[in-house]
């Protein structure tokens, strides 16, 4: 949600314009992709013996809340609505249906492929996928399904939500660092070592605080809004540091929750005319 709330906030600053019925649309048609990609993952972890009763923080499998081949018709469900969502984000956008087909067909066969078909996921390319699809392509998505238009600034917009979002996954991965090993997969927290995971993740963490701080500096003191989170980044990185990790992406989730949030509204009350790209 946070990057089609970013997205569209940034056309409304942009253009002057709001259509409430394309956020809703977009965001259902975001969401059942999303849905649909952590389906696809809930299904490959489990055949791939990577989720086990020991140790999954998903349990739909391994506790067998649902058959095999009843998650294999939930994905496919879910994709099929998220069809379902673009056919009318496509007759209700301004946007060319072809420009917004490119985004949205790149962004459904990467929510498959993070896991399914070769599994970017399983070949330390996973964090690379998370930080194009939840940042810049996502929030290009809600931007252009409001204004009709391609603005490759709101890219630059993007950054700190991507980066927040990658450090979700870069925990949830170093967390599971032994265990993803022994199943045979290779991450990016496998690769680089403890000690390069936890700088990593407090470069994640901690870089976007820096962003929003040369922004309020130089556009609108409304990006300090974020800095609310701070406090609770430092404790998320204490705990990261101490091996207290069981928690810890569950806990980023909910920092990027909350992150996310005061982004937008520090997007929405600033001065449109001061803001750097869009105007």
């Amino acid at each position: 949600m946070m990057p089609t709330l970013l997205g569209s906030a940034i056309a409304h600053k942009s253009t002057g314009d709001f259509n409430p019925v394309l956020l809703v649309v977009t965001a259902f048609t975001v969401l059942s992709v999303h849905g649909a990609g952590n389906v696809v993952n809930t299904y490959f972890d489990y055949i791939k013996g990577i989720d086990s009763k020991k140790q999954s923080d998903d349990r739909t499998l391994v506790d067998q809340l649902l058959s095999k081949d009843e998650v294999v018709t939930l994905g496919a469900m879910l994709y099929m609505l998220g069809c379902v969502g673009f056919i009318f984000l496509a007759m209700l956008s301004p946007a060319k249906m072809e420009h917004l087909a490119l985004i949205y067909f790149g962004g459904l066969s990467s929510s498959f492929l993070y896991t399914g078909g070769i599994g970017l996921k399983y070949i330390a390319l996973g964090d690379v996928l998370i930080l194009v699809i939840f940042g810049p392509l996502s929030v290009l998505f809600a931007y252009m399904a409001q204004t009709g238009r391609v603005t490759w600034a709101t890219m630059y917009y993007a950054i700190p939500l991507a980066l927040n979002t990658e450090a979700i996954l870069h925990s949830n991965n170093a967390r599971d660092r032994q265990s993803d090993a022994k199943a045979g997969i290779v991450t990016l927290a496998i690769l680089v070592g403890h000690t390069a995971s936890h700088v990593l993740y407090a470069a994640l963490l901690f870089g976007p605080y820096i962003i929003f701080v040369v922004n309020a500096l130089h556009y609108s003191v409304w990006l300090l809004l974020p800095m609310v989170t701070l406090p609770s980044a430092f404790q998320l990185e204490k705990e990261f540091r101490s091996d207290s990790m069981q928690r810890v992406p569950r806990k980023t989730a909910r920092l990027n929750l909350f992150f996310g949030l005061l982004y937008v509204v520090a997007i929405y009350m600033s001065d449109a005319t001061r803001l750097p790209y869009i105007h």
